[in-house]
């Protein structure tokens, strides 16, 4: 488990360089992120292997004060869900620099900005702290942003900017309940699980719940909330879709499960059927749409909505088997969408230059 946090430290530093590397060398921005990539997925791959303290009980991995006087600490910790989620963005961080690999335009700049997403996305799974944890979830989703407006497709700046805005608002509902709740817990920590085991009164997660789950939510692309993902899939370059779909969509559930759910267990039962049929609506929803579609990334994209529907009622269950079955949807989303993404880029669009399935009738045959 101790080589977990190197999966953040490589993606930082490969992106530093990345971005610092000679101009007249830029080409080697891919080998760059590629190595990083498949540096952290062996990390990850090891540790979900080898490591026998990788179960159901966070271990920590590094503790240090970071702003002592408000009780801010970098602490990093793990468990299962976050060594399977590590391997996931490993595999979709390899498989990106691959399938990106016929990006031309600034490349340094790129694949800086792809691996510091990623550097995002491995600290957010690995945080233990609340604020350190807001501030890796901010650092995946404005690179998103750049990644789309510069080397995106089809309305590019409106795709980019409207995943922007909805991934800001959730983020502000989010950062406004964390505060509160730091303030009228008055323990003086973001520590999650010392937060967790002093939970507020009911009457403050009656509304603190929803505030927050709805802020994680928006980017797990809960109904109707969920407007930004196809626009920003169909709008993203290949990497970008791959990326939003296979793992920065798992961030909003992630902060459902690990954030919402245990810091206000009154608050979800109170609201679990709500959520639960706010999410039937989503998997309804997304499959409906998603059948009507002429653009194969829509198709792609809409289903992403709907799979995605799966995972956050999975959590609505409040049962083992719901909870173990939505992060099995988190994992093979993470895969099949990846993949599906990829193949609509690289093996359709960049052949045929069209994604009109109207004129792709043999593929709908």
């Amino acid at each position: 488990m101790s080589l977990l946090p190197w999966t953040i430290t490589l993606s930082f530093a490969g992106a530093f360089v990345a971005l610092l590397w000679p101009a007249r060398r830029a080409a080697d921005a891919r080998w760059i992120a590629l190595g990083t990539s498949l540096a952290t997925l062996v990390l990850g791959l090891r540790v979900l292997a080898g490591d026998p303290a990788t179960g159901r009980e966070w271990t920590t991995l590094a503790n240090a004060p970071w702003i002592p006087s408000l009780g801010i600490t970098f602490h990093l910790a793990a468990d299962g869900i976050s060594v399977v989620l590590v391997v996931l963005t490993g595999l979709a961080a390899v498989a990106g620099v691959l399938f990106s690999w016929n990006v031309r335009d600034r490349l340094r700049g790129f694949f800086s900005l792809y691996l510091l997403l990623i550097a995002g996305v491995y600290g957010v799974f690995l945080s233990a702290d609340l604020f350190l944890l807001f501030v890796f979830y901010e650092l995946a989703i404005v690179p998103k942003y750049f990644l789309i407006a510069i080397w995106g497709s089809t309305n590019r700046e409106y795709g980019a900017m409207k995943l922007a805005l909805y991934s800001f608002a959730g983020s502000a509902l989010v950062l406004v309940g964390l505060l509160v709740t730091y303030v009228a817990g008055g323990l003086n920590t973001f520590d999650l699980a010392t937060l967790a085991a002093h939970p507020l009164a009911a009457s403050s997660q009656a509304w603190l719940f929803p505030l927050v789950f709805i802020g994680f939510a928006v980017l797990a692309g809960l109904w109707p909330l969920h407007t930004w993902a196809p626009t920003g899939h169909v709008a993203a370059p290949t990497a970008g879709s791959m990326l939003l779909a296979g793992v920065v969509m798992k961030l909003g559930a992630y902060g459902c499960l690990r954030v919402a759910m245990p810091l206000f267990p009154a608050g979800l039962a109170q609201w679990q059927m709500p959520f639960a049929v706010l999410a039937v609506a989503g998997i309804v929803h997304g499959a409906l749409v998603s059948w009507v579609q002429k653009d194969f990334k829509f198709v792609i994209a809409y289903s992403s909505v709907s799979h995605m529907g799966f995972v956050l009622l999975g959590l609505m269950t409040l049962n083992a088997a719901g909870l173990s079955g939505a992060v099995l949807q988190m994992v093979s989303h993470g895969i099949i969408a990846g993949l599906l993404f990829a193949g609509v880029g690289r093996m359709v669009y960049d052949r045929t230059h069209t994604r009109d399935l109207d004129q792709l009738s043999a593929l709908r045959l």
